[in-house]
């Protein structure tokens, strides 16, 4: 994809709005807006309306404002008003929650599509937990660890969010499961692996990122452009 700049791509690895999440103030700066829009999607089942409290009140305390967007079931996903909401967003946050829940609602849906035409226009995309997992392709399965279809925003990258709290064994099995083409990216809670519109990736936050391809730790550069 040569040329080809959409805006940039933040995957978070849990525990996201909160002390240490330094790079949501970089990534409102990249946006140029004063409102994120929050997809409360992936915690449809667990209280949605408070990740959306946590959202606004993080970013208030940056000097921007929060929509929370209620996409919680399929109907909500096909919903042209709300789509139009997304594809007129200059930055756009998915939350944590479940990565099965929010993947089966957004699938090939009209918002989906919308968040795909604002970040190829330039906006900032971001997700967090298992909002960061859908957003690869292919993504891990939470249910064991084996690799399944995720949303394909980016490419052959599949991201373990709260890797430190992952064992070792657990680590091991799922990176041998990990197919040879696909950038394995385990990032810590509190912290963000953003690819910026040049293609270029870097870490953020307070935890650190650990690249697998074909089963060797590997270094940013390995990650898809």
């Amino acid at each position: 994809m040569s040329g080809h700049h959409p805006g940039t791509l933040a995957l978070v690895g849990g525990r996201e709005w909160g002390e240490g999440c330094t790079f949501d103030a970089d990534l409102l700066a990249a946006s140029g807006a004063t409102e994120v829009v929050v997809l409360p999607t992936a915690a449809a089942y667990e209280h949605p309306q408070r990740a959306v409290e946590r959202a606004t009140a993080w970013f208030g305390g940056l000097g921007a404002s929060v929509r929370g967007l209620p996409v919680l079931a399929r109907t909500d996903a096909e919903d042209d008003d709300l789509a139009e909401v997304v594809r007129g967003a200059r930055f756009v946050y998915l939350a944590d929650g479940s990565a099965m829940h929010l993947r089966s609602v957004l699938k090939q849906s009209k918002v989906w599509h919308a968040l795909d035409q604002a970040w190829e226009g330039g906006a900032v995309v971001a997700g967090s937990g298992a909002g960061a997992m859908v957003l690869g392709d292919p993504m891990i399965d939470p249910r064991g660890g084996a690799f399944t279809i995720g949303l394909a925003l980016i490419e052959l990258v599949a991201v373990l969010p709260a890797a430190s709290s992952w064992s070792a064994e657990r680590l091991r099995r799922t990176v041998s499961l990990c197919p040879a083409s696909v950038a394995l990216a385990a990032i810590d809670e509190a912290t963000a692996l953003v690819r910026d519109p040049s293609g270029a990736w870097s870490v953020s936050g307070v935890g650190a990122v650990e690249v697998h391809v074909g089963g060797r730790v590997a270094d940013l550069s390995a990650l898809p452009g």
